[in-house]
């Protein structure tokens, strides 16, 4: 059974004036974005068949998706067109112009210019009002593409950092309404940028209507989760269900004593399973999204995707139903808000990640996150071995250019070693042992180590664990600053930003984690609070350091540095087609196996990028015989071959036109 549950007044003047000018330039240049979209109907165009055009595009494959899903759904099917109609109605002008210029331009996001910022918005700026009032900062650190992280109602100490949804239509009360959530939105439309929000769809919060009903015996809507009065058919499901937290919150069932029954609750025990063979709970969920996203949200982030379809006798993950749905998704948009974006998360092994992308033909999620490549990132770190790195990242750009990924190095999330232990077995390393050395290493507790990090959902039967910690910790910064020690702390800044290069040298969307620009350190401070004390993820989840922040304009700083050299690399990256997501990317042998090298190429230009993972002085062994080449990121020229790379040093050659 289951579960119990550093400052000065001129240097911040300096940087207003700097932000008001790029604040400016910002709303300016999104407007001619929007004067040099081609083919975009004229003020005034008939738009009144539009809806109707667009579900008949997609209406058969829908019916037929949505029949084969629900045997006698018909009814069901055409209650949700009429709504969808009721929904397209309901879509401010605005939005629906925004669509339109979308439609128009389908690689929008495809391009060089998109770059994206995760945040906790209390932990960022309070509310979300506070979050209005700090854009010209998110501006100023070139960010156009802001994921909001769980915003909505949750019950205080049982929210898992906000995805045990109680309302889908209503904001926390302590950051504000979803008036705010609107005008926030607006405003970052007419600044040109994207909001990104969770859309929790595997589950409810217990304290949601539909389960404060359920419990209260309502039989319509237990038939919306998966109730069972003996332990029976929980049983069976026990056998083939993996648990996805054993030690924290064991099983997949919760026995309510109130009513004498269990529940399906795969995550937390206060987190209840949404039963998806009931097409009711279909019907709804697409209706609390399209609500969403007509508050103005431009991505909906499709929470644990992987899990919203159950079915005995199996895992319950990644199963057809759970596509079939992600496809009708999909087509919803298109018809009722065609320039909203699907984000899947999918946290699985790569051969599972893939198809949510659908087909080119099919497509389901317009991105999907780079799981794979964050962790193989960070054992990277901690091996100075890049192989592992280098395969997988040939079999990423072997895909289709139309599939796009985030790219990051830190998320809210823990690191997971899923890696591909049966491809490092070749080189004699062992699983078990293997994660046992990733941890102690990252975790500060091997020899030599730089890293500073904490353990996650630790197994002590089987000695398996996940990691947390913020970017700078892990690269050495947390450690240095203790030990006060100079060249320790340029070292670590200097690794941090070679970890930041080759992510943005990665073809799709770039995503930092707030904090990450200024290099903020591990916050200890939740080990003192009664709500967060048992997840360490909240080690990387601190408060932003605005005493810090404003320190990113002094080059004499650790944060100056780093933010100035973020600053310039994003630049650069917009600056150049080749980092578009349609170059064509493929990795070179550099003869060591602590240097990655990245070719990438679009029309005349052609980059090679080289990533030193060690802590020693290197040469990267390549060979571009196709004259000389410009190191964008230190202006020097040279040749393309025996690159001389500095410890946890980078290059971005672009070789020389004529």
């Amino acid at each position: 059974m289951r579960k119990k549950a550093d400052t000065s007044a001129k240097t911040e003047e300096k940087a207003k004036a700097g932000t008001k000018g790029r604040k400016t330039t910002a709303k300016r240049e999104s407007k001619k974005t929007v004067e040099r979209a081609e083919n975009v109907p004229a003020a005034g165009t008939d738009h009144s068949d539009e809806f109707q055009e667009r579900l008949a595009r997609h209406y058969d494959e829908m019916k037929w998706l949505y029949c084969e899903l629900y045997r006698d759904g018909e009814k069901a099917f055409e209650d949700l067109c009429k709504n969808l109609k009721g929904l397209y109605d309901a879509r401010k002008e605005s939005l629906k112009e925004l669509d339109r210029h979308r439609e128009q331009n389908p690689s929008w996001y495809k391009k060089n210019d998109l770059l994206g910022m995760m945040m906790y918005v209390d932990m960022f700026a309070g509310s979300l009002n506070g979050v209005r009032e700090k854009l010209d900062y998110i501006e100023e650190c070139n960010v156009n593409y802001l994921h909001l992280m769980p915003l909505l109602e949750t019950p205080e100490g049982r929210s898992d950092g906000g995805y045990a949804v109680a309302d889908f239509r209503k904001v926390q009360e302590k950051l504000g309404t979803m008036s705010d959530l609107e005008n926030l939105a607006q405003e970052c439309h007419e600044r040109g940028i994207s909001i990104c929000l969770d859309f929790v769809m595997n589950h409810t919060s217990e304290d949601h209507e539909w389960a404060v009903r359920a419990r209260r015996g309502e039989k319509e809507y237990q038939d919306r989760y998966f109730f069972y009065d003996s332990y029976d058919i929980p049983a069976q499901y026990e056998r083939t269900v993996p648990q996805v937290f054993p030690t924290t919150a064991p099983g997949n069932f919760t026995w309510l004593p109130e009513i004498s029954k269990f529940v399906m609750t795969t995550f937390y025990p206060y987190q209840w399973d949404l039963n998806y063979s009931n097409p009711i709970v279909l019907n709804e969920m697409i209706y609390n999204m399209l609500y969403l996203t007509n508050q103005g949200i431009d991505i909906i982030r499709i929470d644990a995707v992987p899990y919203i379809w159950k079915q005995l006798g199996t895992n319950c993950r990644n199963l057809p139903q759970v596509h079939s749905i992600v496809r009708m998704m999909r087509m919803i948009c298109e018809i009722v808000c065609p320039g909203v974006l699907l984000l899947g998360e999918v946290v699985m092994e790569p051969k599972e990640v893939v198809p949510y992308f659908g087909t080119v033909e099919k497509p389901e999620c317009h991105m999907l996150y780079n799981v794979t490549t964050m962790a193989t990132t960070w054992h990277s770190v901690a091996t100075r071995d890049v192989r592992l790195l280098k395969y997988q990242m040939d079999i990423i750009d072997s895909l289709p250019k139309e599939y796009v990924f985030l790219n990051y190095l830190r998320c809210h999330d823990d690191i997971g070693w899923g890696l591909d232990y049966p491809w490092l077995g070749q080189f004699g390393t062992r699983e078990v042992p293997h994660k046992k050395y990733l941890n102690d290493f990252l975790t500060g507790r091997y020899p030599g180590s730089f890293a500073r990090g904490e353990l996650y959902n630790e197994d002590p039967v089987t000695g398996d664990a996940r990691l947390c910690g913020t970017t700078a910790s892990l690269c050495g910064t947390e450690k240095a600053v203790f030990e006060r020690n100079k060249e320790a702390i340029e070292e670590a800044v200097n690794f941090d930003l070679m970890l930041h290069a080759y992510m943005l040298t990665q073809s799709g969307i770039p995503v930092l984690y707030s904090g990450d620009e200024i290099g903020q350190l591990n916050d200890y401070d939740y080990h003192n609070d009664p709500n967060k004390w048992e997840d360490s993820r909240y080690l990387h989840r601190g408060k932003f350091q605005w005493a810090l922040a404003q320190m990113r304009d002094r080059e004499d700083t650790r944060q100056g540095k780093l933010f100035q050299g973020l600053k310039k690399m994003e630049q650069i990256r917009a600056s150049h087609s080749v980092f578009e997501s349609d170059a064509q990317v493929r990795t070179v042998d550099t003869w060591d196996d602590s240097i990655l090298g990245l070719i990438r190429e679009k029309g005349e230009e052609k980059l090679v990028a080289l990533f030193n993972f060690s802590e020693y002085h290197k040469m990267a062994w390549i060979d571009e015989e196709d004259g000389i080449y410009v190191d964008l990121l230190s202006g020097r020229e040279i040749e393309a071959k025996g690159v001389r790379m500095a410890p946890h040093g980078c290059c971005w050659l672009l070789r020389k036109r004529g």
